[in-house]
């Protein structure tokens, strides 16, 4: 896999054959790279994944941008797309996701969020709430477990889950709320700790698809095939490897 830094993320799974296009949210990319890697063993497609977080991708797919399947952080952007007329297939969750606490800084996490309302515990990284569905869920646990008012003025707001996980692994930040999909891939095993957050303390983060109208420009037939490779037993098998919930 090769892969480029460029305005956003850009990873190639690269092999012969034909080529399609998929949007990803940031929170799916460690396990994304194994998808595609096994998509293309069977079907000899090329696979370009796009990362970044999940509005600012949609707002690139309404200006134009090229791709051919967008996969979401949540479903809001999704239907979004749906309902404006840039997908043709209706939204469908693929996972559902989850959140951690994570520190590489030795800090105690041990409580969860609200360990983070310790004073001892300095800037804490969390995506961004405007475009990130993370961050948001993020910001709604802390303010769940009543640790809002006291840690808002530390919170350093990373674009997507991606730069979230770099403030917390640069060790910028003491400890960060990230996917749990992160903390579980094979490339930040054993790095720090990590706590599950309670998921009563946010609202269930279900994750959705959709293949997108530029798929109509040729690349239609092997978009299905990723679509419907997404929902399969393989694919599922992979998800849960990094903690998706899949149905």
């Amino acid at each position: 896999m090769k892969v480029l830094f460029l305005t956003l993320l850009l990873l190639f799974c690269e092999s012969l054959g034909a080529t399609v296009t998929v949007a990803s949210a940031a929170n799916v990319s460690y396990a994304l790279e194994e998808l595609c890697e096994d998509f293309e063993k069977g079907s000899g497609v090329d696979v370009r994944v796009v990362v970044g977080s999940s509005g600012k991708l949609t707002a690139q797919i309404e200006r134009g941008a090229p791709f051919d399947l967008f996969l979401s952080a949540d479903m809001s952007y999704p239907v979004r797309l749906w309902k404006r007329g840039f997908a043709v297939s209706r939204p469908r969750v693929y996972a559902g996701g989850s959140l951690v606490v994570w520190s590489l800084k030795g800090a105690d996490i041990s409580g969860g969020v609200r360990s983070l309302q310790d004073g001892s515990i300095g800037r804490i990284a969390i995506a961004s709430v405007k475009s990130a569905p993370y961050g948001r869920a993020a910001e709604r646990a802390l303010k769940a477990a009543g640790v809002y008012e006291k840690v808002k003025s530390r919170l350093v707001y990373a674009e997507s889950v991606s730069q979230t996980n770099r403030y917390i692994v640069s060790k910028v930040v003491d400890a960060g709320i990230t996917a749990k999909s992160v903390v579980m891939s094979p490339k930040m095993a054993g790095k720090g700790e990590y706590v599950d957050v309670d998921p009563s303390l946010y609202t269930p983060i279900e994750q959705g698809i959709v293949i997108l109208k530029h798929a109509e420009s040729g690349s239609m037939e092997d978009a299905r095939r990723f679509y419907n490779y997404i929902f399969s037993d393989r694919a599922k098998a992979i998800l849960k490897k990094y903690g998706y919930i899949v149905e």
